[in-house]
């Protein structure tokens, strides 16, 4: 209750002086109270200036200097997240790669003709109704098996065919019947320009089983390239039938591959090499694949203490329609990645010494939001078929085979097989070749999704080769060279070898220097923050402390006012409302009681004299004056009505 009073006196002096600062009531109000009190000294001068160009070229330069901190600060934040290149080079010990070793053929003819004797025969019956080729009697056995009179129906349904015209009719080489060609037109030539007649255009068609309606057919511009996509077509369908162990046999062993073998100057042997059956290029042989937990090293360079072998080829015994060059397939990578020795594999070849310089590098790249990159491949969604490290091929197969299985209800034969399918084939999936050539096509045009969905590793190694090649064996040597490798190996190939059938191989480290590319981040928040500061002090002379005062002005304090000022409209509604509804005028306010907030009295305690001064008067007012003294409080008589006993008896002496 003693309290009272000076709450009212408190109340009093704030809603009847004039405010200024952040409880102005009008956003005119308070900007221009922000502009007189603000840091910033170019708002200062908007106000404080004197005459209308004055004021107009400091509002000017004002917002230019805020667009152009606007404009460095989103600058900033975008190269925020970009990233610097270091290289690091460095001697050190190296630990040597794998080196895989593939025969360009990947099984022995001799072994295969029994499989492949129906295909063969249809080919050379398309050769010789082509050019004229004419062998005689087949002596190509002839196969009973079941698959075998199966693939001959198929060479039928799918015959090489003679483009004859452009008029969609074709000669079928099989029957010699014509035919009218259905669907569209695929010519898998299309960067290699035909200037000659359109009937050396051949090719073979393809239709949708389901429906013979839905066909395309696939022309070439070259004959050798036609009859090499139609022998590998059924070529695949048959290898899919065959089982893996049987397939292992075909295909060439480690003795029968490796002649000799050295490695940083010591002596080595089929012992060093891992087999793995790739099921387009055969039995390929690792070196130093660390599969029994060495890897080995090297500790100089130089083509001495690299890998040295020397490979039997056995030309003779080449299928002659699968491949057309000899030799053997290499590929370095590390023990961890998958080779995909048909995709950047390096051919060697035959009757040459072939010298393969490495010079290593590790690369790493930052994940997000630096790069668009993965760390180990566990966020891409596509299954890893190869069960080796992830890489940017490995995830774009996988997807592929995926496809494959999703739409053609089988395998394709050239990738490793997804759990619970199987490659295809004729007699489990008649409409696979038709299949696999449209979706390879949407894979080409990149319409799967693969290439949106696999990213690229972050981190990855390389070794980067420079090759080069000298005859061997030299005139000179040649005689006594091939007698020697004849006698080593007499026992088994007996026959004298030719030099067309060996290949030198050397892979070495031409240095020891490592080179480690890195990816680091440019900036970091001290730096942003501190080029935040920069470009404030430079353009506004601003400080952290400005910037927390223009967000109290211009969002918090402008929003209270604008939410202010709409409860007003509200409440004022709302009143007239109710007293309009009851015919009851509204009573009038008293004049002193309007006014504004004034932050000088925003506590409890009681305005004191000084405050009072500080204040200033409110518009339209009279100036306060002192009340003239009330001199009947100083009467005795009025302030105590009666006397106390002690004053009597006072008074009486």
């Amino acid at each position: 209750a003693a309290t009272a009073p000076g709450k009212k006196i408190t109340a009093r002096l704030k809603r009847t002086l004039p405010v200024r600062g952040p409880q102005a009531p009008t956003l005119s109000e308070l900007m221009r109270w922000y502009c007189l009190n603000t840091n910033t000294h170019g708002c200062r001068r908007i106000v404080v200036s004197r005459g209308r160009l004055r004021r107009l070229l400091w509002i000017l330069l004002t917002l230019s200097a805020v667009g152009l901190i606007l404009w460095q600060c989103a600058e900033l934040l975008m190269n925020y997240y970009s990233a610097s290149v270091s290289v690091t080079v460095q001697f050190q010990k190296l630990p040597f790669p794998a080196v895989t070793i593939c025969n360009i053929n990947p099984y022995k003819y001799s072994a295969m003709k029994e499989y492949l004797s129906e295909l063969d025969k249809e080919t050379k019956k398309a050769l010789e109704t082509f050019y004229g080729f004419s062998e005689g009697k087949s002596k190509v056995r002839r196969s009973v098996d079941d698959w075998n009179s199966t693939g001959s129906d198929f060479f039928q349904q799918i015959p090489l065919l003679k483009v004859e015209d452009f008029s969609r009719t074709a000669t079928d080489l099989h029957s010699g019947q014509k035919r009218k060609i259905e669907g569209s037109v695929f010519h898998k030539d299309s960067s290699i320009v035909n200037s000659g007649d359109s009937n050396d255009i051949i090719g073979f068609q393809l239709c949708d089983a389901n429906n013979s309606s839905e066909c395309a057919l696939y022309t070439f511009s070259s004959g050798v390239n036609a009859i090499q996509e139609w022998y590998k077509l059924h070529y695949m369908n048959i290898m899919a039938q065959i089982p893996l162990e049987t397939k292992e046999k075909l295909s060439y062993s480690a003795d029968d591959l490796l002649l000799t073998c050295f490695f940083d100057g010591l002596s080595c042997d089929k012992r060093h090499f891992t087999r793995f059956h790739h099921p387009l290029q055969g039995n390929c042989y690792t070196f130093n694949s660390g599969d029994n937990g060495t890897i080995l090293s090297t500790s100089t360079g130089g083509s001495e203490y690299g890998l040295q072998v020397v490979l039997y080829i056995d030309e003779a015994d080449y299928n002659p329609f699968l491949v057309t060059s000899s030799g053997a397939k290499i590929i370095v990578h590390d023990q961890n990645e998958y080779p995909f020795i048909e995709d950047i594999g390096t051919e060697i070849e035959t009757a040459a010494a072939t010298s393969i310089g490495m010079h290593f590098t590790r690369s790493r790249k930052l994940s997000k939001p630096y790069s668009d990159c993965t760390e180990t491949g566990a966020d891409i969604p596509v299954e890893n078929l190869y069960n080796k490290s992830y890489s940017l091929q490995i995830c774009l197969h996988s997807c592929f085979q995926k496809a494959m299985v999703d739409s053609c209800g089988c395998a394709q034969y050239a990738q490793p097989l997804p759990a619970g399918a199987e490659y295809c084939n004729y007699k489990k999936n008649p409409n696979w070749m038709y299949c696999y050539y449209r979706l390879h096509e949407k894979f080409v045009k990149e319409q799967l999704g693969c290439q949106q969905i696999c990213k690229d590793a972050c981190s990855f190694k390389e070794w980067a080769l420079t090759t080069s090649i000298a005859q061997w064996p030299s005139t000179v040597s040649e005689d006594w060279m091939l007698r020697v490798l004849s006698w080593d190996k007499g026992q088994k190939l007996n026959k004298k070898l030719n030099k067309t059938d060996l290949a030198n191989l050397m892979v070495f480290y031409k240095d020891l220097n490592e080179r480690f590319i890195s990816e680091n981040p440019a900036n970091t928040l001290v730096i942003l923050l501190s080029n935040f500061g920069g470009q404030l002090g430079l353009w506004m002379s601003c400080s952290v402390v400005c910037v927390i005062e223009i967000v109290e002005v211009f969002f918090i304090d402008s929003l209270s006012i604008v939410l202010r000022r709409q409860w007003q409209r509200a409440k004022k509604w709302w009143h007239h409302r109710q007293h309009g509804g009851s015919g009851k005028a509204p009573q009038p306010r008293d004049p002193e009681g309007q006014g504004h907030d004034n932050p000088v009295c925003i506590d409890e305690d009681l305005p004191t004299f000084t405050t009072a001064l500080r204040l200033p008067l409110p518009q339209d007012s009279p100036l306060p004056r002192t009340p003239p003294p009330n001199y009947s409080t100083l009467r005795l008589e009025t302030a105590f009505t009666e006397q106390l006993p002690d004053t009597l008896e006072l008074g009486q002496h």
